[in-house]
């Protein structure tokens, strides 16, 4: 028989194996304490600063930045907002408008607001975070950038038409959802589909019944170069660049797109030549 001191000792041991096979303990979220958040899809973590440009160097799209910052601006004062798909051409400054406006709202309503960035990986953990969201005095915008659903892919079309639709795992009313897009539908769509003789335009049309949850759909297409050279332009008389159109241009050619993506790394090159930082 075992004494006293081994049955204290094969607890302890005990103890100790459940320990290590237990998972540790999420830790708190303070959800006042940050302008911006990225949630992992079972924790949050803080970010001090949200990196944004200025509102008025995001130049070539003044429609949709228009159309951004006033729904942002509604969400931050109280008031009744959208949640928004913005699609369009990868580079034209979906992600860049939102963050912007959120810094905007943020200044306008200090501490009313905040960002919460969500990888289309940790999807599946947006109801608890939800459910965290919807109990704290503070408006959100939780941002789901470059999301796209594969063909065939029914469950993640299903849970996002849930969030706006009103079911049991729909965001609070403090919460609004912003999701970036290359395609206006988010789904695609193959060929198979589109050679399909039977109902055509029932197919478009399901496919486009998810973008339609979304009250504010915002389109971000390809500049023209007299936008690409406005938005170099901006920010080189921002930060005191010397540059000539030819030479933009000549860029551009070269890495075979006009965008404001492309805009900016010319910008940023000719920093690099100017020796200075930006």
């Amino acid at each position: 028989m075992t004494g006293p001191e081994d049955q204290a000792q094969l607890l302890a041991r005990i103890a100790d194996a459940l320990e290590r096979l237990a998972p540790p303990a999420v830790p708190q979220t303070d959800w006042l304490a940050h302008p911006a958040y990225v949630w992992t899809g079972s924790a949050a973590r803080g970010v001090d600063r949200l990196d944004a440009p200025a509102l008025d160097l995001l130049r070539g799209i003044d429609n949709q930045k228009e159309r951004v910052v006033t729904n942002v601006e509604r969400l931050a004062a109280g008031h009744a907002a959208h949640d928004m798909l913005l699609w369009g051409s990868r580079g034209m400054g979906k992600s860049a408008v939102l963050r912007a406006a959120i810094r905007a709202a943020d200044a306008a309503h200090p501490g009313r607001i905040a960002l919460v960035q969500v990888a289309q990986e940790a999807l599946a953990g947006v109801s608890a975070l939800f459910a965290a969201l919807g109990r704290i005095d503070r408006a959100f915008l939780v941002f789901i950038d470059d999301l796209g659903f594969e063909d065939g892919d029914g469950a993640g079309p299903r849970i996002l038409r849930s969030w706006l639709e009103g079911g049991v795992e729909a965001r609070p009313a403090n919460v609004r959802l912003a999701v970036t897009s290359n395609r206006r539908a988010i789904v695609g769509r193959s060929m198979a589909e589109q050679d399909d003789p039977i109902n055509p335009r029932d197919l478009v049309d399901e496919k486009l019944a998810l973008a339609d949850r979304f009250g504010l759909s915002v389109g971000f297409h390809n500049c023209d170069q007299d936008a690409y050279l406005a938005i170099i332009g901006g920010y080189a008389g921002e930060f005191g660049l010397e540059w000539e159109p030819s030479d933009a241009l000549e860029w551009s050619r070269r890495r075979g797109a006009r965008s404001g993506r492309v805009a900016w790394q010319y910008v940023n090159e000719l920093a690099g030549r100017a020796g200075k930082a930006i």
